[in-house]
């Protein structure tokens, strides 16, 4: 009898382990009993990006000032003490690595991601053994330098929607900012010339096949925690598609400024009346030595048509964006001290592009664009402002208008430790600017051999004091060969006339006469790596 039941609970076993085989062999195919096969897919719970850049320059201009070796940011003539030379040359190379890593656990079914992203930069043999960004390649190396990008997690609670906490990208552009190729933010919404950085804070997302959503809020500076000192950011912009060409949006970004300049880039500081303006060529307001507060609000709309350049061979964007707000200054007279404006600001910016693709790639292209920002002729003086903000008065740099086609004349974005141009911020110091470029690009070899011609010249409607309105003519070219998916090598030259702009001496670094026109070289390599 004892037999008789061990051998039937064998039986019961036997059938139940083979209908749990047989179970999971239906369900999944690819399971096989005990460990004879190995996975059908790899674990991609955590991935791994990178992005290498390499360069070497020929230049005419570089910084003054002996101090100024590693990061140089902002305004050609400038505080950053860039000017140029009719015999001086400078010849370097630079080097660039973004290493970029994701982390999506199973356990929450690709709903939780945490992203981290960072970045070593330096001048080849500038220095070694030592502590600080943007060095580290002299002889023997051994040099902290890790700069912190993003780190941040996102969550998808639902359908449609995202969060996102923590340091993250903060581009004025309403596409998804992890899903979405970076030559797309040049060219959409505000293409980044108001931001175009990274902010620490959380964001909301809602996007369909039709609608994009996204509000968030950002600490740019929190200063002492205990007192109400901060800078903080407001957004929300939204994009609806009319049809498969057209689409439409709008947003609404706020600073709540309580810093009184408190906090900031180095030395230089940051805010309205922070020395960092002028190292940006953004608008120093002159508010002396009494604490202030502002609210600034951007107020945007933007549109495009075939903004991917493939459904047809014309393509047409703008945008329109006007900052309007307050300026207040806290004044004592006699026991009294009360907060009382001091100026209002309301400044306006536009951008129209257009472009025809005659050839079969998007290489094969005609392109042009107008870009206007309003000015102010007095500054303070009548208690208005009415030239354009940026991000730039409050980081560096925080507004990149780098989808221009422009290498000199507008920032542009192949660059390591060298981030400078002759109009840095859109504001161009508070003067205004008209401006536009034109570029013509031509694939030699369909995707494989690009090349491009393109122009560009500015304006100022008010002219610095001893100066004109003529900013500068650009004429650059580039020829790039690409030797295979995200493996690419360029060459590019770009050379700037100065115009009589630059004959006063408070916008080309207070020297006699006008500045030696600037020109550049360099050829660089560039590989995307999955």
């Amino acid at each position: 009898m004892r037999m008789r039941s061990i051998f039937t609970l064998f039986l019961a076993l036997l059938f139940v382990t083979t209908a749990v085989f047989s179970q999971n062999t239906e369900i999944n195919p690819g399971f096989q009993a005990f460990d004879k096969a190995l996975p059908a897919k790899a674990n991609k719970e955590l991935q791994f990006y990178a992005y290498f850049y390499n360069q070497g320059v020929a230049a005419n201009w570089f910084p003054a000032n002996d101090f100024l070796k590693g990061q140089i940011v902002g305004r050609l003539f400038g505080a950053n003490t860039t000017v140029t030379s009719d015999s001086i040359r400078g010849f370097y190379a630079e080097q660039r690595f973004l290493p970029f890593f994701v982390y999506a656990p199973r356990i929450f079914d690709n709903k939780v991601t945490l992203r981290a992203s960072f970045e070593i930069d330096w001048t080849w043999g500038d220095v070694a053994y030592g502590t600080g960004g943007n060095f580290g390649s002299a002889i023997s190396g051994d040099q902290t330098n890790l700069q912190t990008q993003n780190v941040e997690m996102e969550i998808i609670p639902k359908k449609y929607w995202t969060i996102n906490l923590g340091l993250q990208r903060l581009y004025d552009t309403p596409h998804d900012l992890y899903r979405t190729v970076f030559d797309k933010f040049t060219q959409t919404g505000y293409r980044m010339a108001y931001w175009g950085t990274d902010g620490v804070g959380i964001s909301v997302r809602r996007e369909t096949d039709y609608t994009k959503l996204k509000g968030g809020m950002y600490k740019l500076y929190e200063n002492n925690v205990e007192l109400q000192d901060d800078v903080t950011l407001l957004e929300l912009t939204g994009q609806q598609n009319l049809n498969t060409k057209w689409n439409v949006g709008a947003s609404v970004y706020s600073i709540l400024d309580r810093s009184a300049g408190k906090g900031g880039v180095s030395i230089l500081g940051q805010g309205l009346a922070s020395t960092l303006t002028q190292y940006n060529g953004t608008f120093r307001f002159p508010l002396g030595a009494d604490p202030y507060r502002a609210n600034i609000t951007w107020l945007g709309a933007f549109f495009a048509r075939n903004e991917d350049f493939m459904l047809d061979r014309f393509l047409l964007s703008g945008w329109v964006n006007y900052n309007l707000g307050t300026v207040e200054q806290r004044k004592e007279t006699g026991s009294e001290r009360a907060w009382r404006q001091t100026a209002t600001v309301g400044g306006l910016g536009a951008n129209l592009r257009a472009g025809y693709r005659y050839g079969q790639t998007t290489g094969d292209a005609l392109s042009a664009e107008v870009l206007f920002t309003s000015g102010d002729n007095n500054g303070i003086n009548d208690g208005k402002y009415t030239g354009v903000m940026t991000g730039n008065t409050w980081g560096s740099p925080a507004g990149i208008f780098i989808g221009s086609g422009a290498y000199l004349l507008f920032p542009q974005g192949n660059v390591v430790n060298r981030f400078v141009s002759a109009v840095n911020d859109i504001s161009n110091m508070g003067y205004g600017l008209t401006g536009g470029t034109i570029n013509f690009s031509k694939d030699l070899i369909p995707n494989k051999l690009h090349s491009k011609i393109g122009g560009a010249m500015a304006f100022s409607p008010i002219a610095p004091f001893g100066g004109g309105n003529t900013i500068g003519y650009e004429a650059n070219a580039k020829l790039g060969y690409d030797f295979g998916a995200f493996l690419t090598v360029e060459a590019h030259a770009a050379y700037l006339a100065l115009g009589d702009y630059y004959d006063s001496r408070l916008v080309n670094g207070d020297r006699p006469g006008r500045p030696t026109n600037p020109w550049i070289g360099f050829i660089c390599l560039k590989w995307l790596i999955f």
